[in-house]
């Protein structure tokens, strides 16, 4: 367990960020090894890749349900010094992994087909989607255990053995994309299908260093079968909590449902290029991703340790770090975002695509940061519904103006992206009001209290 209600907090922010910034950029690195070795299967295995990953926001909406309500839990209960509490949501976080994961492969294999007839441009795209998904499904359902145990170590104020397990398992997908798909090595190539198996075979092995670093390493938070009958108050309290934030994932995965359907038309280089496009702006958002998931423990100790001046001090002080960041992004993209394309593909067509994406997309990589910061404060505070307005504002504002544009005479992508600029810029300054209501709301009794003693 590390302390994070004393010392620096800029220090804590950069120090927790960092290593949390490498495990998701190893995380990242599972899908862009598997769209360099995809890309060169042609046009309609990428867009299947593509379309196929938006399913990825479905499964990270219920893992962030679990990992963000046993970050903030476990977080005010270290701060409290309760170890018994946090060792008790530990363990009932993880008995709803465990059931989120049968559900994700039931769930998985019952409506993957449907989900990409609904969405693929053309029959070889839904062919190809249907095929990845097939053996992406039980990776996708191993991210649960991971993120149990993730979000535990994270509420400690511990990151480094999440970051370490990653990197092993993207080691072991880089080894094992190029063997799988092209069948280097072994003559036996499954194309699309190896990107998915690969990845799977990954997530095990994530999940089986987990296991031993919880056996031999972590002692704050143990494995105790005693306590995995479910306690039903603590299940209300984490999804009191992590619905909310969930739910802002699955508000994503509408945003980019949509977006693929009223690009399907434009036909596979289009869905390609964008997918692509879109993978590139995820890595780019990491650095403020990582901090956002560096406030919530930050934030979340010591508003248990009722230290008010603290909480306020993390969120403005994490703003300030990742607008610079964010900034110098921006440049890069307006100046030349091509040299991030062409490492994967040389399709013409698929670049403009994604070169265009970028440049106007990255108008908004402060303000995105801006609404990250936010979405961090308020799972610290523990009430995680001011994020999900906000971004339900994002999707009602953005949506219901795409269809109507996607309907009209000359409607092109480029119409689409800067109305997702738009809309982004208004979740940021939603996203600013709502966090002051809510640190005035939940930190006025903390305050009240320091005063009058």
């Amino acid at each position: 367990m590390r302390d994070l209600t004393v010392g620096s907090i800029p220090r804590h922010i950069v120090a927790m960020a960092a290593p949390i910034a490498i495990g998701m950029l190893v995380q990242t690195l599972y899908f862009f090894v598997d769209l360099y070795f995809v890309a060169g299967l042609g046009d309609a295995a990428l867009a299947g890749v593509s379309s196929a990953g938006i399913v990825n926001f479905i499964v990270m909406a219920l893992t962030q349900m679990l990992s963000v309500g046993a970050v903030t839990l476990i977080s005010h209960a270290v701060g409290r010094k309760d170890q018994a509490e946090a060792n008790l949501v530990f363990n009932q976080t993880i008995v709803l992994s465990t059931l989120c994961g049968f559900a994700t492969l039931f769930s998985g294999y019952a409506f993957g087909p449907w989900y990409m007839h609904s969405l693929g441009a053309d029959a070889a795209t839904v062919e190809a989607g249907v095929s990845f998904l097939h053996y992406l499904i039980p990776g996708l359902a191993l991210q649960f255990a991971l993120a149990a145990a993730g979000g535990a170590l994270r509420g400690t104020g511990v990151v480094k053995p999440a970051m370490l397990a990653q990197m092993v398992t993207v080691l072991i997908n880089i080894v094992l994309a190029p063997v799988l798909i092209t069948g280097w090595g072994t003559g036996h190539a499954m194309g699309i299908a190896g990107a998915g198996l690969a990845t799977s075979i990954a997530s095990f092995v994530g999940v089986v260093i987990m296991l031993i670093y919880f056996a031999r390493m972590e002692h704050y938070v143990h494995v105790n079968i005693a306590q995995f009958r479910p306690d039903w108050s603590i299940w209300k309290r984490m999804l009191n909590i992590g619905l909310p934030a969930g739910a802002e994932f699955l508000f994503m995965f509408m945003f980019m449902a949509v977006i693929y359907s009223i690009i399907r038309p434009f036909g596979a280089a289009a869905q390609a290029g964008f997918g692509l496009g879109s993978r590139v702006m995820q890595a780019i958002f990491l650095p403020v991703m990582a901090i956002s998931f560096a406030i919530a423990p930050i934030a979340g100790q010591n508003f248990g340790a009722r230290l008010a001046h603290r909480v306020r001090a993390t969120i403005w002080t994490a703003i300030i770090i990742e607008t610079l960041p964010m900034a110098i992004l921006t440049l890069l993209c307006q100046i030349d975002p091509g040299w991030m394309i062409h490492f994967f593909t040389n399709d013409t067509e698929v670049i403009e695509v994604a070169v265009q994406f970028l440049r106007i997309i990255s108008w908004n990589f402060v303000a995105t940061g801006i609404v990250f910061a936010c979405s961090g404060m308020f799972q610290a505070l523990g009430n995680t519904w001011p994020s999900l307005i906000s971004m339900a504002t994002r999707v009602l504002t953005f949506a219901l103006p795409a269809i109507w544009l996607s309907h009209q005479t000359g409607f092109t992508l480029k119409q689409v992206l800067y109305l997702s600029v738009a809309t982004v810029l208004l979740q940021a300054g939603l996203s600013l009001v709502l966090v002051r209501q809510q640190l005035n709301r939940r930190l006025a009794h903390i305050e009240h209290a320091t005063v009058s003693t």
